[in-house]
């Protein structure tokens, strides 16, 4: 399943990075994944749109802030496959939530808007036009899973249940839970993954009173060493040094302008 041709309804299917000034961060991350990077942006339209790729299939976009964009610190975004981005703000608010950027056209003739969680993290909601998301996911040097950040989590399962239909697993990870989120009826993920293959995404703890609730990105790598000190090289930063977890290798990095990401390297038991 590393290879997609869409999704289905409240399945996350994309992942973007808006910036004042594209050019740095396409610098950083095609240094750092591999990844090629093609301004898609149509000709006499303002702004940068550059969709990336690995191995010719789209992984990512990391393109110009939208001038309706609340001007906010560089963050990659998270993007859920909806049948209505109107229906899904409407429930979003309905459930608690806000509407941080009513729906709009995107660039394949889709509809966009990004939603807030009661306690304020931010999501997008992608109503599909040409574009059909990632087309590749889980491999190395791709997005793997996107992850809430949270300290009300009670509040996420009554919220994003309620806009998308998800569902929770939680697990006892010795030092705190952590919850899966699931699309009941979905196949992703891998065969042999050792977690449901309904799973679309994870919920943990907010770190710290300082970090505001918010979802960032994970993507898989051969080498999560070498990931972090290519990072630092570039001109990056290692929030928290490669660790080991349950068949993982992991660390928290951010890119020179501070967005912070993770990578994993995938680590079978035996």
């Amino acid at each position: 399943m590393s290879e997609r041709d869409g999704y289905q309804h409240g399945v996350p299917c994309w992942i973007d990075t808006w910036r004042p000034d594209p050019q740095p961060a396409v610098s950083f991350y095609t240094e750092l994944f591999g990844w090629e990077a093609e301004d898609t942006m149509p000709p006499g339209t303002n702004g940068q749109h550059y969709m990336c790729r690995l191995g010719g299939r789209d992984v990512a976009a990391i393109a110009s802030r939208p001038d309706k964009a609340p001007s906010t610190p560089p963050a990659w975004g998270t993007y859920v496959w909806v049948e209505s981005a109107e229906d899904a703000a409407a429930k979003a608010v309905d459930a608690g939530g806000n509407v941080v950027m009513e729906p709009f056209p995107s660039l394949d003739g889709g509809r966009i808007a990004v939603v807030a969680d009661p306690a304020g993290a931010a999501l997008g909601v992608w109503q599909p036009g040409a574009h059909k998301g990632a087309q590749l996911v889980n491999e190395p040097g791709a997005w793997a899973m996107s992850m809430l950040n949270t300290r009300d989590p009670e509040g996420a399962k009554k919220f994003y249940g309620a806009v998308f239909g998800w569902e929770t697993d939680t697990f006892d990870m010795g030092e705190g839970e952590i919850t899966m989120w699931r699309v009941p009826g979905y196949v992703g993920g891998e065969p042999e993954q050792p977690v449901s293959r309904e799973v679309v995404g994870v919920m943990a703890p907010a770190v710290g009173d300082d970090v505001a609730p918010h979802w960032s990105v994970n993507f898989w790598i051969d080498d999560a060493d070498g990931a972090a000190e290519k990072t630092a090289r570039l001109g990056g930063s290692v929030v928290e040094p490669p660790h080991d977890l349950p068949g993982f290798r992991e660390a928290v990095l951010a890119d020179p302008e501070g967005a912070v990401f993770s990578v994993s390297e995938l680590r079978p038991a035996g």
